[in-house]
C-alpha cells in the first residue's frame, strides 16, 4: 500500500493513519461491547437480588453509569488525547453543559411549578 493511501485516509482497518492513529478493530469494538454488557448487569443484578440497601444500588448504578459512557466514548467513539480530537472533545463538552442546563432547569422549574401550583397549600391567613 503506497504512503499517499494511508496519508489520505484509505488505510485498511488496523493500518495507522498519518497522524499515528489506528483504525477501530474488531477486537476494540468487542472489548467494548463486553464492558458495556458487565457495566450493565452488574447494577441491574444488585437490584434485582435486593442485596444492598437502595442507596447503595443506585450510588453504584449512577457510578457505573459514568463509567460505561467513558467505555463508549473510548471504544466506539474513539475519543482520545491525540490532538486531532481537540474539537471532538469540545464538542463532546460543550454538549454535556447543554445537556446539563436542560436537565437542571427542567428540574428546578417543575420544582417550583409543584411549590406554586399545589391546590391548599396556600398559607393560612391569620385573622
Amino acid at each position: 500500500m503506497a504512503s499517499a493511501d494511508v496519508m489520505h485516509g484509505n488505510a485498511p482497518h488496523g493500518v495507522p493513519h498519518g497522524d499515528g492513529e489506528a483504525h477501530a478493530s474488531v477486537r476494540g469494538y468487542v472489548t467494548g461491547f463486553v464492558l458495556s454488557v458487565l457495566l450493565t448487569a452488574v447494577p441491574f443484578a444488585l437490584v434485582m437480588s435486593g442485596t444492598v440497601p437502595a442507596a447503595t444500588a443506585v450510588a453504584v448504578a449512577i457510578g457505573l453509569a459514568v463509567v460505561q459512557m467513558v467505555v463508549h466514548l473510548v471504544y466506539f467513539l474513539h475519543m482520545n488525547r491525540a490532538s486531532s480530537q481537540s474539537w471532538n472533545m469540545a464538542a463532546l463538552v460543550f454538549t454535556v453543559i447543554i445537556v446539563a442546563i436542560l436537565v437542571i432547569g427542567s428540574l428546578w422549574i417543575m420544582y417550583n411549578m409543584n411549590v406554586n401550583m399545589m391546590p391548599g397549600m396556600m398559607p393560612v391567613d391569620a385573622t
